[in-house]
């Protein structure tokens, strides 16, 4: 092993035993001191915007500018924004019922700073996937230790610089490295730890976390399906679900993975597709509104997703015409004459592909989900209710957008999280701060107490009285 992973080993190690210590100093901030840290990262992210916006597109060798901004500083404002607004209500302890049982007593229950957070952030939206949990975790209390993507440099200079303004190292701490450096990362004793990221990796990061039994979060993926119902114009669906496709260039977790499309509708749909394609982006080649790809090692297992559904003898159509070369972007690639077989089909495409499967039942299209992996998203287009109710009641997500994709990420007032291999718990809003605290009960009794009325010895005629009283 290099000197030089010994020594990012034993950084990590004095970083959080300091991050630990400055808890230990101050476990319950006030609210008006976590407010004054969520205000000033917010400054911060508004200073500090364009040299953010630069950064991503230098690791991505170009990347949107209102992408970055649409996927990474516009909700991380409102994250915050909304935070800021409602803190004061979550911070607040809640009274519970304590039922007869108990009385005279009061209940309620307190939410409590964990610790030190730990949050592994992924490159796709590398800005926005390191400061919202950030954020919320500064609004529940808690120091945070930051693992930034190793495939993002130029944004996690940028990222550190700006928290730099912020936080004291005591306080946020940016950690870089490799893998064997997130490893380490993982195995630390957090008082909970989040990350984002593929299920295969999700899977080493929980193991590692058992070892100390710290709580995780994990926001996962899968193959988020979309559902076209016989109801609706194919035009119409093609609208709703082609910007979730094409933003970030279809690299986002809850991105439409295939399509399932009435089998009478597909060249339909072919079709459509295309023509909106060409009305939003004209060609990719030299377009500065469509992403790339963020680096080769991706490009080249998109294109091996395509080289192998073409050896199986699959259709493949690009949206805008052009051909794959070398630069690392593309067009949507459309795909017919899908098979189960195909790796397109078996794990999750996180990029410009999209396969189309064909259905001549509704049912059909609900058995095939069902049969797979629970998605992290699913997405319905119809307008009628009943269809919505019936694929709602038969399909299991992470979360679900009608006539719309990967939207429902942007609800700040609302879970986001995954389900069986496509996450565990939730973040945003609510749940987040309290994901990232800890509910403690309290009991509270006064100078009577009741409870001496059942101790021994038993078979009194007083606790007769009260077993008839509550065994009913």
């Amino acid at each position: 092993m290099s000197e030089n992973i010994e020594q990012q080993k034993a950084h990590l190690q004095n970083a959080f035993t300091a991050l630990c210590a400055n808890f230990d100093r101050n476990p319950h901030p006030e609210q008006q001191s976590r407010r004054d840290r969520l205000t000033r990262l917010k400054q911060a992210i508004l200073k500090h915007q364009d040299k953010l916006i630069s950064a991503v597109d230098a690791d991505y060798n170009g990347r949107s500018r209102d992408d970055t901004i649409i996927g990474d500083i516009l909700p991380s404002i409102n994250h915050i924004n909304y935070t800021l607004k409602r803190l004061k209500k979550w911070m607040k302890p809640q009274r519970r019922h304590v039922g007869m049982a108990l009385a005279p007593a009061s209940l309620k229950v307190y939410y409590q700073p964990k610790g030190v957070i730990g949050v592994i952030v992924p490159w796709n939206f590398p800005i926005m996937l390191a400061l919202a949990p950030l954020a919320t975790a500064v609004a529940a209390g808690n120091n945070v230790m930051l693992k930034l993507s190793e495939f993002t440099p130029n944004t996690n200079a940028a990222i550190e610089l700006m928290l730099s303004d912020v936080f004291s190292e005591d306080e946020v701490v940016i950690i870089e490295g490799e893998a064997e450096v997130a490893a380490t990362f993982s195995s630390l004793p957090f008082h909970h730890l989040m990350f984002t990221g593929s299920t295969g990796v999700g899977k080493h990061v929980m193991r590692a976390a058992s070892a100390n039994l710290t709580p995780v979060t994990l926001e996962l993926g899968g193959k988020s399906p979309v559902v076209i119902a016989d109801d609706i114009d194919i035009e119409t669906a093609v609208e709703r679900l082609i910007y979730g496709k094409c933003l970030n260039a279809g690299q986002i977790c809850v991105s439409p993975d295939y399509v399932l499309c009435p089998n009478n509708k597909i060249d339909d749909f072919v079709a459509a597709y295309k023509a909106k394609f060409q009305n939003m982006y004209q060609k990719v080649e030299g377009n500065n509104d469509y992403g790339a790809i963020i680096n080769q090692r991706q490009f080249n297992r998109l294109r091996g997703l395509l080289d192998d559904a073409r050896s199986k003898n699959a259709t493949i159509i690009s949206a805008s015409g052009e051909d794959i070369g070398e630069q690392k972007k593309f067009a949507t690639q459309l795909i017919l004459n899908t098979t189960d077989d195909m790796q397109v089909m078996q794990e999750e495409i996180f990029g410009p592909i999209l396969p189309i499967l064909g259905y001549d039942q509704l049912d059909e299209a609900i058995g095939y989900i069902n049969n797979n992996p629970r998605p992290l998203a699913l997405y319905i287009m119809s307008f009628e209710s009943a269809t919505q109710q019936k694929i709602l009641s038969n399909t299991h997500s992470g979360g679900v957008c009608i006539n719309d994709t990967v939207m429902h990420v942007a609800a700040d007032d609302a879970p986001f999280g995954g389900i069986g291999p496509s996450g565990m718990g939730h973040y945003h809003g609510l749940e987040g701060f309290q994901t990232f605290s800890h509910a403690k009960t309290v009991l509270k009794k006064g100078w009577f107490d009741a409870g001496k009325f059942i101790h021994p010895p038993y078979g009194t005629k007083i606790q007769q009285l009260l077993f008839k009283l509550f065994l009913r």
